[in-house]
């Protein structure tokens, strides 16, 4: 009979992304398996998951919002609600096994399935343990990690260390840099600086880039800028050396356009950063559970793989940082080699081939 198995989480490309990346190895490696995702309604998974192939159900959930407390008068109930909807469907889909991705919708989901004594993974990409997880682990079959040192989160025998799923089409571009220059139609001729503040945006770095746009013709570089759905009416329209949208679908054609990238810290972004070797500056965004964007850059920061420059210092400082290093081609080519030593490009695999094993 054909394994099941349920893939939950989302809310952000750092959860979505990897958990389709393990959804097509799994897929890869049993073409008969039955594969559901489970994500929060209203959140990008339900978006990006069917635009995948994959099936998924969304559940009525929500995270604590701190800037309101007002709108978390709800919460307790939306929360009884996504346990209600996750027995239905775990009843209904009958799963082999449960794969936790992060994002509201993962815990009700893993936290039912160890109820009801069905195996159960985790898979924490940022190098600081969330609460949820941490709580989850003491029942879960195997935590998978991006990096070592989290025994102090998890029990360490559960834990293998894998990498953080890439996207395949990341991970196997063989796209050129004209090709990517084509792709966003600007001018071969020029340095290019990616800047991407995950699928969400990001308030800082769009800001900094706004107030200070002139520096980049002045130096004769061109944009491509993702900005996020909040910032986009207010990105900078009508220069030839600046292409702007909210997102980018093809992410690879920016990778490969891009001489320089600013970027924020979450654990995904800095694997494929890692993947396409390229010189990076990371603004960490510093409201993340325990800080752990700015743990994650100083990682490759400490093994000069990288720049930082801290979210509240990125209308100062950013665009001069950039606009140097865009500039500087001997410091590129350092950063490139050095961070291209922690490019980890199977990691889909290992966590599939797990998977498959203990189910």
């Amino acid at each position: 009979m054909a394994k099941r198995i349920i893939i939950a989480g989302g809310g952000t490309g750092g959860h979505i992304f990897p958990a389709i990346a393990i959804a097509n190895a799994l897929k890869k490696q049993d073409a008969g398996i039955d594969i559901l995702f489970v994500g929060a309604k209203g959140k990008m998974e339900m978006e990006k998951v069917p635009q995948a192939g994959y099936k998924i159900e969304g559940l009525d959930i929500a995270g604590f919002n701190r800037s309101s407390l007002i709108k978390n008068i709800g919460l307790p109930f939306k929360i009884i609600k996504s346990f209600l909807q996750v027995r239905k469907v775990i009843r209904e889909f009958k799963p082999d096994a449960v794969i936790g991705v992060g994002g509201y919708s993962s815990f009700p989901a893993l936290r039912y399935a160890q109820q009801k004594n069905i195996t159960t993974f985790i898979h924490e990409a940022n190098s600081f343990g969330g609460k949820a997880n941490i709580q989850l682990s003491k029942r879960a079959n195997r935590v998978f990690t991006g990096g070592d040192g989290m025994e102090k989160f998890f029990p360490a025998e559960k834990i293998m260390v894998t990498g953080n799923p890439v996207r395949e089409v990341i991970v196997k571009s063989n796209i050129t840099k004209k090709d990517g220059i084509g792709f966003f139609q600007l001018n071969p001729a020029k340095k290019t600086i990616l800047v991407t503040g995950g699928s969400l945006g990001a308030k800082s770095i769009n800001e900094a880039i706004a107030a200070h746009i002139d520096a980049f013709e002045k130096n004769d570089l061109q944009l491509i800028w993702q900005t996020g759905k909040l910032f986009v009416d207010r990105a900078s329209r009508g220069k030839t050396n600046i292409w702007t949208n909210d997102f980018i679908t093809n992410m690879e054609y920016a990778y490969a356009a891009a001489d320089v990238v600013i970027s924020r810290s979450g654990a995904m972004s800095v694997a494929e950063l890692c993947v396409v070797q390229k010189p990076v500056i990371f603004v960490p965004y510093p409201f993340a559970a325990e800080d752990h964007q700015t743990v994650n850059a100083k990682r490759l920061v400490d093994k000069n793989a990288a720049w930082m420059i801290k979210d509240s210092e990125a209308n100062e400082l950013l665009v001069k940082t950039a606009v140097a290093l865009a500039l500087d081609d001997a410091e590129q080519q350092e950063l490139k080699n050095n961070i291209a030593r922690l490019a980890i490009t199977n990691a889909d695999e290992v966590i599939a081939k797990e998977v498959l094993k203990l189910i």
